[in-house]
């Protein structure tokens, strides 16, 4: 836990990590902590989003009609480069899962399963956004992803966290899957960019992965959630990918998706997709196996694990 950087130590660190930074008029002041009567910090890491948009800087810095600005610390483009986007308390985390902070907290490896959300994030976390569609589809370029990697590392380095430090949104509140690639995969990259010299020679971009979903934990969904309480989770994260797909496919309406319960409706498209497959009989009973399941990853940009 550590107190905020103020905006000259945190454009301090930015840059000597060799990020070139650009500062939306007004970025310095601009933060949520008079209007919610709530301080910004301690600060305990660094939480990173996709936007879900193409060109969504001001919205980032202005808000929508049903959550103010500033939406992020940080809006990173896909060719416009870094923007600062506030200083202090941000709209950008959510009620999270107090599980998850405490290992961020503690540095813990692997993180805990997200499957509450009981603790305000927005109190503790610095937050990137990535502009990036969240598809699967829309690409990351190189320098992008490299920025991301370094913002990340800048403010580990400030206050002394690993890149254990680290969480995406969809880590810490159930029914997030941004940013839509690899976390582990970027904790790694963070941590080859903190054992070097801050301001060096980068090492090659590595390329961000698809979105993943764990083959057992949604078998176990399929299997719990019809028969537990209305609004059960299970696997949200994992459910609501292949539920977004299943909508694509035209299998279930968008009516029954998102909420992260493979329920009864959830199962019968499920189904129906095995039947698309191929599968009859028992091989077709909405429990998702792998084979249905990869083909599905694979036309709608999401792997299967293990």
């Amino acid at each position: 836990m550590a107190t905020p950087l103020t905006a000259a130590a945190m454009l301090t660190a930015l840059k000597a990590e060799g990020l070139t930074v650009h500062e939306h008029e007004g970025w310095r002041t601009h933060n949520r902590d008079a209007a919610t009567g709530k301080s910004f910090g301690p600060v305990i890491g660094v939480l990173i989003h996709h936007t879900a948009g193409h060109g969504d800087k001001e919205i980032c810095f202005n808000g929508r009609s049903d959550l103010p600005g500033p939406l992020c610390h940080a809006w990173l483009g896909k060719t416009a480069g870094l923007w600062m986007i506030g200083n202090g308390r941000a709209n950008h985390a959510g009620l999270v899962d107090l599980d998850v902070i405490q290992a961020l907290i503690a540095e813990k490896s692997p993180l805990p399963h997200d499957d509450q959300a009981n603790a305000d994030g927005n109190d503790c976390l610095y937050g990137l956004e990535i502009e990036n569609l969240g598809n699967g589809k829309d690409p990351y370029p190189a320098a992008q992803y490299r920025q991301a990697v370094l913002w990340a590392a800048a403010l580990c380095r400030a206050h002394g966290w690993t890149e254990r430090s680290i969480a995406g949104h969809k880590e810490v509140q159930p029914g997030k899957i941004d940013p839509s690639f690899d976390m582990d995969i970027f904790r790694a990259d963070v941590k080859k960019q903190l054992t070097s010299k801050p301001g060096g020679t980068p090492t090659p971009a590595p390329t961000p992965s698809t979105p993943r979903v764990d083959l057992s934990r949604l078998i176990q969904a399929a299997k719990t959630d019809p028969g537990a309480r209305q609004g059960h989770q299970t696997y949200m994260a994992g459910v609501n990918l292949v539920e977004a797909a299943l909508v694509k496919e035209g299998l279930l309406g968008k009516t029954y998706a998102g909420d992260g319960s493979f329920g009864t409706t959830t199962i019968a498209a499920y189904a129906a997709w095995q039947r698309r497959c191929g599968y009859t009989g028992k091989a077709a009973d909405g429990i998702p196996g792998r084979a249905s399941l990869e083909r599905l990853g694979k036309r709608h940009h999401f792997n299967v694990t293990p």
